[in-house]
């Protein structure tokens, strides 16, 4: 490594993230029962190929292997969920045998030097609260508390960070309206209520766990993103702009930070009966002060109030939900700009991350002295086995074009504490099942082998540098 290599601070952590259903696997042992993602991948087209995660890594009983896997590559902290349904089967009483397991990975983390990051909800509600009306009953925020305390009184000991949920934005809008991701459904007011509860059984969470113990670190993950108009000067991309900010970014940021939600998108929604689930007392039960708030950037927006006409005639496909809590939806366009993209179809641009954290950081957390962490950030690409290695320059190129735009970041003056990329392994990719491979790690899922790609060699000698090379 050169002199003019660029450094991290001394605190900033490294590590990786994974969730639980996407691959612990072991779907029914010792005690666990279905989530919603267990009965969403049976229905017929809800997930290519009907893959499900009955299997997914094994990392239920290959744990151990995949810490040592973590500290040979130097992770320091290692962000995993825990699965309400194996922790509280069918939402119902503690089972002894799912905490067990958490347990001995969290003893496995620590013997190995890593520091555990605990994330409570990463979508796998179980499926039994589901058919009592899930995130649409107000009930379930009560009962993710109680099973955020059930978590707490097994390892609280020796979990010292806590999030709470992993971005609702996908749980509530993606989930309840969309009908993309678990359970499915495809109403505008059923993923409005979502979106309150879980933001209600954030807060719930957040007061239970700080009364239990004030020392912890307690926060959130949310999925935000940068929305650019394609025409800055036109008042139609400008507004599709703003539909974009508020629905991903503004939504969950103002209840959580400035105790409201923000007047223009409760404006845009008035139509869908959204404020009739915002009971007195809610918005300070939300806004309960945080320590850590987590951001999760894959790609910016760029959108238009016209569509892309194609050579061909027709307008550009997407990949965003059809459906939208918002109303004229229809008149919000996505714009390609030519740029490198994953295997999602997702342009690269980490440049973004910068403007990102930047305006969070200016904009919430700095004034409420709340540290940023980077909790998930990574790539899908059509990795090849190539002699028992992965060359996949662009996930390099990628990891360490992202850990640059932090650097940038940081010399901003932002308090961003660590970054975790997504993801440790190939895994289950909720509805795309096992077609897209984001790890840097490859996973054979035949036979369960473990092979650490280039970019995961890349990783490591990062880590142990604490600097990326000059030229990255």
């Amino acid at each position: 490594m050169s002199d003019d290599a660029r450094r991290f601070p001394d605190h900033f952590l490294f590590g990786a993230a994974t969730a639980a259903y996407q691959i612990e696997g072991a779907a029914h042992e010792d005690g666990r029962t279905d989530s919603i993602w267990d009965a969403f991948s049976r229905v017929p087209g809800a997930v290519i190929d009907a893959h499900n995660g009955d299997v997914a890594t094994d990392h239920y009983h290959r744990y151990r292997d995949d810490v040592a896997l973590m500290k040979d590559l130097g992770l320091q902290t290692y962000r995993f969920s825990t699965s309400w349904s194996r922790v509280r089967p069918d939402g119902g009483p503690a089972n002894a045998k799912g905490l067990d397991f958490y347990s001995r990975l969290v003893d496995e983390l620590l013997g190995a030097g890593i520091k555990p990051w605990l994330t409570l909800y990463h979508w796998d509600l179980p499926q039994a609260l589901e058919e009592r009306g899930g995130w649409t009953n107000r009930d379930t925020s009560e009962l993710f508390r109680d099973y955020a305390m059930t978590v707490h009184e097994a390892l609280g000991d020796r979990v010292g960070v806590w999030t709470t949920l992993n971005e609702p934005w996908c749980s509530s809008f993606l989930s309840y309206t969309a009908g993309a991701h678990a359970p499915g459904r495809q109403s505008v007011e059923d993923g409005l209520a979502a979106a309150h509860h879980l933001l209600l059984g954030h807060g719930l969470a957040v007061q239970s766990l700080r009364a239990a113990d004030p020392s912890l670190e307690i926060g959130i993950t949310l999925n935000l993103t940068v929305a650019k108009p394609v025409d800055p000067t036109n008042d139609g991309d400008i507004d599709a702009a703003r539909r974009i900010d508020g629905q991903f970014n503004r939504f969950f940021l103002d209840p959580i930070f400035r105790g409201a939600y923000p007047e223009d998108v409760v404006a845009d929604v008035a139509d869908n009966n959204f404020e009739s689930y915002v009971k007195e007392g809610d918005l300070e039960v939300i806004s309960t002060p945080i320590d850590a708030l987590g951001v999760n950037y894959y790609h910016g927006e760029h959108v238009s109030s016209t569509p892309v006409e194609l050579e061909t005639g027709g307008q550009a496909p997407t990949e965003r939900p059809t459906r939208s809590p918002f109303p004229a939806a229809d008149n919000v366009h996505w714009h390609p700009q030519d740029l490198e993209t994953t295997s999602m179809g997702w342009e690269i641009e980490p440049w973004l991350l910068r403007d990102l954290l930047v305006h969070v950081d200016r904009e919430y957390t700095g004034p409420a002295g709340t540290a940023i962490w980077v909790t998930e950030n990574g790539a899908a690409f059509d990795d090849e086995l190539v002699d028992g290695a992965v060359h996949d320059e662009g996930r390099t190129r990628f990891l360490t074009g992202h850990l640059g735009a932090i650097l940038d970041t940081i010399a901003d003056g932002v308090d961003v504490r660590g970054y975790f990329y997504w993801s440790l392994l190939d895994n289950y990719e909720w509805a795309w099942g096992y077609h897209k491979r984001f790890g840097i790690v490859r996973v054979d899922y035949d036979t369960q082998e473990r092979i650490v790609k280039d970019s995961g060699l890349a990783y490591r000698d990062i880590i142990a540098a604490r600097a990326l090379p000059a030229q990255a």
